[in-house]
């Protein structure tokens, strides 16, 4: 070759800036990582991760994939479950899977089938169009993860759903108070000590279902939660009524121990209490008490313990570290303050304005010479 034509070339390949070379041929694609690598050309649908896998039941391994990612207990649950109508869709000219044949897909079959673009999740994607966007999204995330897991790449056509911002539900005091009357009264002896305790802890529903007996501190007035969400422990403190509550509660759990001995709330079976139960427990409530259906629930006590905490001054932190939340952007939805809560605050000031004002007067009464305090200044108050 001439070196002159050589020379052009050089020269044009030194021109290319680096803007033109991402744009045009010379972009290159990023490297996968060893996990994502085909290992040979006759099997493209698994990682090198799978291969060995291939030929297992692919349920029982995904299950144990989510165990060893300490997913918790209720998110292996809704994932297993929710991905279960996508792998069922049926495309044109297949078969109904029957329940065999759902189980004991390999994986090697399940990485075939699930191909993000042959039009199966388009259409099962369309048959979720009716639930809430938060429910969607959840069944996203399963899909997503599954995915992921057989080395397949999410479809960029498919987003989140936009969800709007909603406050935390909370009982007003009147609702509260005709709550706890209705847990005391209550037939179930297990009513009073449960709302007590996610009241005054801001226990989740699961992690007062998993207390243990051996948990408690009664000394120190706390109890530690073992394995809370994201495999967390923390510490949780008690007031003196959920003390009160616990010990009250005491000879019943003795009489109803049967099958083990470790749960501190038992069921009338003598089995440990599930969050199944304790909603069942809190619709019961909520009727004895007057209330609106759904508007008692577990998560509403615990909303209930985070906004009484911020309204008597505690810091976001300490609330954080309370509710075992891992960010405080969770933690900070509490500052967004609910009507009601307004309107106590507002009655709170109106009400201190009130007694400065009747303290000023009886001063003045009091003191003919009282110095300057500005009763006009608390009119603005």
């Amino acid at each position: 070759m001439p070196s002159g034509a050589r020379d052009a070339r050089s020269f044009r390949r030194e021109a290319v800036t680096p803007m033109e070379r991402h744009r045009g041929d010379f972009r290159q694609r990023k490297a996968l990582r060893p996990s994502q690598l085909r290992l040979t050309d006759e099997d493209l649908s698994l990682p090198a991760r799978l291969y060995h896998l291939r030929d297992l039941p692919w349920l029982n391994c995904y299950k144990n994939q989510l165990k060893s990612e300490n997913k918790s207990a209720n998110t292996q649950k809704s994932y297993v479950s929710g991905l279960r109508a996508y792998i069922e869709t049926v495309l044109p000219g297949e078969d109904v899977l029957s329940e065999a044949e759902y189980e004991s897909m390999s994986i090697h079959e399940l990485a075939q089938r699930m191909d993000p673009f042959n039009g199966r999740i388009d259409l099962w994607t369309h048959s979720l169009a009716d639930l809430r966007p938060t429910t969607y999204n959840a069944r996203l995330a399963a899909a997503r993860h599954l995915l992921k897991w057989l080395g397949h790449r999410w479809p960029e056509h498919l987003t989140r759903a936009r969800t709007g911002k909603r406050l935390p539900r909370t009982l007003t005091k009147r609702e509260l108070t005709m709550v706890l009357d209705a847990a005391k009264t209550s037939e179930d002896p297990v009513a009073s000590v449960v709302v007590t305790l996610m009241l005054d802890t801001g226990l989740r529903v699961s992690e007062v279902c998993n207390l243990n007996y051996g948990d408690i501190d009664i000394e120190d007035k706390s109890a530690k939660v073992i394995g809370g969400k994201g495999d967390k422990d923390r510490l949780v403190l008690f007031t003196m009524r959920s003390l009160d509550r616990i010990n009250a509660w005491l000879p019943v759990r003795s009489s109803r121990i049967k099958f083990e001995d470790s749960p501190l709330l038992l069921n009338s079976a003598g089995r440990r209490l599930q969050p199944r139960g304790v909603q069942r427990l809190m619709d019961n409530l909520a009727i004895e008490a007057g209330l609106p259906k759904g508007k008692l629930t577990p998560h509403v006590l615990r909303h209930n313990f985070a906004t009484g905490l911020l309204e008597r001054g505690a810091d976001l932190v300490s609330i954080q570290k309370l509710l075992g939340h891992s960010s405080i952007a969770t933690t900070r939805v509490y500052l967004e303050i609910s009507d009601q809560t307004l309107r106590e605050v507002y009655n709170r000031a109106q009400s201190m304005r009130h007694n400065i004002i009747e303290t000023e007067v009886q001063s003045e009464e009091m003191v003919e010479n009282t110095p300057y305090t500005s009763v006009a200044g608390i009119e603005d108050f």
